[in-house]
């Protein structure tokens, strides 16, 4: 019997120990507890914290969470998500940063993106990337299919950019006030 249990608590601790997903993690200037690469649960996220993929809720309570990709929610609270390559879910705090690509939410004071197949909605979006929706007082885009503010900027508009001033090197005019759309 007690070879068994010895035999048992080794097996468990090598699993641990070799483990690259964890169910929940504490994360602060770049360490982990427990030492993975991969969550798969909870993650709560203090100054700066990165790991490689991330499914469930990634709370960043005052710093960054970073990963390379997210499936689930990104909570800032007074915190910023930085997704590397992929976020599909929502990223909900002050300050997102997913040059990727997000199927889904990006809700903040300040979202910077790639292409997003989702919404956009903040009080200033910028993204390098093909948007689907932006709704914000600033937005910027390399191309957008519907944008909603009072400034609207984009090189390409494919539906209709509503505002103040709208931009679009495609638009009906290069700008226009209250309405844009496509040529």
């Amino acid at each position: 019997m007690k070879k068994l249990l010895i035999a048992s608590a080794l097996l468990a601790s090598s699993t641990s120990v070799f483990s690259e997903e964890a169910p929940a993690m504490f994360s602060a200037l770049d360490f982990n507890a427990p030492n993975a690469q991969s969550v798969k649960g909870i993650r709560l996220s203090v100054l700066h914290g990165k790991i490689d993929s991330m499914t469930g809720l990634d709370l960043a309570v005052v710093g960054m969470s970073e990963t390379n990709t997210t499936k689930g929610v990104n909570l800032g609270i007074w915190g910023a998500a930085k997704v590397n390559q992929s976020m599909t879910g929502a990223s909900l705090g002050l300050f997102n940063w997913i040059p990727g690509q997000t199927k889904g939410l990006n809700m903040g004071a300040v979202n910077v993106t790639g292409d997003v197949k989702g919404a956009n909605l903040g009080f200033v979006n910028y993204s390098e990337g093909d948007t689907l929706f932006d709704w914000a007082a600033v937005s910027v885009s390399n191309s957008s299919t519907v944008q909603l503010g009072f400034v609207n900027v984009t090189k390409e508009i494919k539906g209709v950019q509503i505002g103040i001033l709208n931009c679009a090197e495609n638009g009906f005019l290069r700008c226009f006030p209250i309405i844009n759309f496509a040529k």
